[in-house]
C-alpha cells in the first residue's frame, strides 16, 4: 500500500518523543535526455522521497535540536528516522539558535497530491532536437548536450499545526557545438519551468552564429580589456555574491560585506548605478518556495525558522546594500532585520534598455564573454574571485564580431564590478554555466567593463 507524504509528516509527528517537532518530506520526479555526436544517447526518469526530522528538546540548559534526514517510503522508515533525532536533541547541547516554532494551520492544498514529470514534458522539445541533429550534420557540427526537468514537492508539518505544501518545477538544458576537427567549442543554455518555452532549433542557431565567429582565431595576451559579460556570466558571479552575503558572518568580520571596526556594510552605497538586487518567491517565471525551508542550521539559516513565510526582499536598493541573508537568530545578533534566503535572484539597473547585441553594436574594440567556469574565491573580504572563461571569448571590433579569442583566467571580484560597470542592457532570464546544477532561477542583464582584468591566457578549451 503507497502511503502519502502527508501520512508520512503525519506518522513522524505522531511518533516523536521530544518537545517539539518539524518534518519535512520532499518527493521528486526528474525526467533527463543526454546526447552526443548528434545522436541520444540516454534518457530515464528518476523518483525518490527524502524525509527530515527536526526535533526539538527542552532541557535543563536549553532548547536542543536534532536533525536526521534520509530516504524514506514508509511508516517503518519514518519512525526510525524520528527515534535517531529525538535521540540527537536529548544528547544535544544548548542551540544558539533556538526560536519558537512558526504557528499555522493547514494550507488550503495541504491533501493535494505531489507534482510529478515525465518524459512527455520533452515532447515538442525532442523533435526539434532531432532536426537540429540534421541541420547540424549537414553543417559539419556536432552538439552535446543534456536536458533535465525535475517536479519537487514539499510538505511541511509541524507539532504547532503548521501543514504547508509547495511544488517546485525546475528544467534546464545545456549544449555545447563543436567544428568537424573539435577546433573551436560554442555553449548555450536555458532554464526553465515546463519546457513550453525552450525552442531546441533556435539554440541550434545560436551555436551555429557562434561557432561561426570561430572560423577567425586571434590570440591576445593577458591584459585588462574592454569586456561585455552576456546576462549568463553576469548569473555566475552574482550567485556566488548572493550565497556569500550572510548577515552573521559580515557581522563577524569574515566577508567583503563586514564594515571595518566591527558591524556591517548595510545602509552603505556600493555602486554610483541605480541598481537592484533582489529576490521574490513571486517573481513571474522565476517562482519559488514562498516560505523558508531549512534541512540544517548555519550561520545563514535556522531550522527553527522552518515554515515561516519569505517576500520580496532587495538586498541592494539603488546601489545601496540594504540587506543580508539573516535567520531570526543572526537578525538580533546584528540588529538587522529577518530576512531570510529566497530561491531565486534577479538585477535590474534603472533606466536600461536594449540587448546584448545592441550592446556590441555600440562596441569599438572589446572581448564579448560566453560564460565562466571553475570560479573561486580567493579573498573573502573583497571578494576576488578567480575562474577560467569558457566555449567561446570573441573579440568585437567596430560593432562586429570578427574572430574567436584564447581562453583567459580572470581575476575579479563581482562587488568591484557593481562598482565599476558602465553600460547594462535589459533584464532577462540567465542561465548561470558554472551554478546551474544548483541555483536555476536568475535574472539578470549584460554588463559592460571597462577594465576587466584577464590575469593570464589559459589553454583550456
Amino acid at each position: 500500500m503507497t502511503v502519502t507524504p502527508q501520512e508520512l509528516v503525519e506518522h513522524a509527528l505522531a511518533t516523536t518523543a521530544s518537545d517539539g517537532c518539524v518534518v519535512l518530506v520532499h518527493t521528486s520526479t526528474s525526467a533527463n535526455l543526454r546526447w552526443a555526436n548528434n545522436t541520444l544517447t540516454t534518457n530515464g526518469v528518476i523518483s525518490g522521497s527524502t524525509v527530515t526530522v527536526i526535533a526539538v528538546h527542552q532541557g535543563a540548559s536549553g532548547t536542543a535540536s536534532g536533525v536526521v534526514s534520509s530516504s524514506a517510503t514508509s511508516h517503518e522508515q519514518v519512525t526510525v528516522i524520528v527515534e535517531a533525532a529525538d535521540r540527537a536533541a536529548r544528547v544535544g547541547s544548548a542551540a544558539d539558535d533556538a526560536r519558537p516554532l512558526a504557528q499555522g494551520e493547514a494550507a488550503a492544498d495541504w491533501a493535494e497530491p505531489p507534482g510529478t514529470t515525465s518524459i512527455e514534458v520533452f515532447g515538442d522539445f525532442a523533435p526539434a532536437l532531432g532536426e537540429a541533429f540534421g541541420r547540424a550534420r549537414d553543417g559539419d557540427r556536432i552538439l552535446y548536450g543534456y536536458v533535465e526537468h525535475d517536479v519537487t514537492t514539499t510538505y511541511l508539518g509541524s507539532t504547532t499545526g503548521l501543514r504547508l505544501r509547495h511544488v517546485q518545477p525546475q528544467g534546464h538544458v545545456g549544449i555545447t557545438g563543436k567544428d568537424a576537427a573539435l577546433t573551436t567549442s560554442a555553449w548555450v543554455g536555458q532554464a526553465t519551468r515546463d519546457f513550453s518555452d525552450v525552442d531546441a532549433l533556435r539554440l541550434s542557431e545560436q551555436l551555429e552564429r557562434r561557432l561561426a565567429w570561430g572560423a577567425r582565431s586571434v590570440d591576445l595576451p593577458a591584459d585588462r580589456y574592454e569586456t561585455l559579460l552576456p546576462p549568463t556570466a553576469v548569473a555566475d558571479l552574482m550567485i556566488y555574491l548572493y550565497w556569500v552575503s550572510g548577515g552573521r558572518d559580515a557581522h563577524e568580520g569574515q566577508t567583503v560585506f563586514s564594515k571595518p571596526g566591527g558591524g556591517t556594510r548595510v545602509g552603505e552605497r556600493i555602486s554610483p548605478q541605480p541598481l537592484r538586487l533582489y529576490s521574490d518567491p513571486g517573481l513571474p517565471g522565476l517562482e519559488c518556495s514562498p516560505f523558508v525551508v531549512a534541512g540544517q542550521s548555519t550561520s545563514e539559516q535556522s531550522v527553527f525558522d522552518n515554515g515561516l513565510p519569505l517576500q520580496s526582499t532587495a538586498w541592494i536598493a539603488d546601489g545601496t546594500l540594504t540587506s543580508l541573508l539573516q535567520s531570526r537568530h543572526s537578525a538580533e545578533l546584528t540588529g538587522l532585520p529577518f530576512t531570510p534566503a529566497v530561491d531565486n535572484l534577479a538585477l535590474d539597473v534603472g533606466g536600461a534598455t536594449g540587448s546584448l547585441d545592441d550592446m556590441v553594436a555600440a562596441t569599438e574594440k572589446g572581448l564579448l564573454l560566453t560564460c565562466l567556469w571553475y570560479i573561486r574565491e580567493v579573498d573573502p573580504q573583497t571578494l576576488l574571485l578567480t575562474g577560467l572563461t569558457r566555449d567561446g571569448v570573441y573579440l568585437v571590433e567596430n560593432g562586429e564580431v570578427t574572430g574567436a579569442v584564447n581562453n583567459f583566467r580572470f581575476n575579479e571580484s563581482p562587488v568591484d564590478l557593481l562598482a565599476r560597470f558602465s553600460e547594462a542592457s535589459g533584464t532577462v532570464p540567465a542561465f548561470s554555466r558554472e551554478w546551474g546544477d544548483y541555483f536555476t532561477r536568475t535574472a539578470m542583464p549584460a554588463l559592460r567593463v571597462a577594465d576587466f582584468n584577464m590575469s593570464s591566457v589559459s589553454k583550456a578549451s
